[in-house]
C-alpha cells in the first residue's frame, strides 16, 4: 500500500550554512538506508518555502489567487516521501527515521487506490 509521508518543520530563517549542510547529510543518510531496504520510493521531493506558495480558490466561477499558504501555521510542509510499504507499521517506522521528525513532525497518510 502507498503511504504519503508529509514532512512538517518550523521555518528557521537564521539557519546557518553548516546547519543546512548537516540537514542535507542527515537526509542523505536516511535515503542511504531507505533505498536498499526493499521499500519502493515512488516519489520524494523537497518544497520551496511557503513564501513561494500561491493558494488558488474558485468562487462563483472566478479563479482567485493569494500569495502564500492556505492557512497560517507554525509548522510548514517542507517535502514528502511517497512510499509503497507492506502496512502502516512499516510506513510509521520509516517516518520516524526522517531527520525532521526529531524537531518537526511527519504525517503518515494512506493513499487511496481508485483502481480497486
Amino acid at each position: 500500500m502507498k503511504y504519503m509521508l508529509l514532512i512538517y518543520s518550523l521555518p528557521n530563517p537564521n539557519q546557518t550554512e553548516a546547519e543546512i549542510q548537516a540537514e542535507i547529510e542527515a537526509y542523505g543518510a536516511f535515503e542511504s538506508e531507505l533505498r536498499p531496504s526493499g521499500v519502493q520510493v515512488v516519489s520524494s521531493e523537497a518544497l520551496h518555502p511557503t513564501t513561494a506558495a500561491t493558494t488558488v480558490r474558485v468562487r462563483d466561477g472566478k479563479t482567485l489567487t493569494t500569495d502564500g499558504p492556505f492557512a497560517e501555521t507554525h509548522e510548514h510542509l517542507g517535502g514528502y516521501y511517497l512510499l509503497d510499504c507492506k502496512d502502516l507499521d512499516e510506513a510509521i517506522s520509516w517516518a520516524a527515521k526522517i531527520p525532521t521528525a526529531k524537531e518537526g513532525s511527519v504525517e503518515v497518510r494512506p493513499v487511496v487506490d481508485f483502481s480497486q
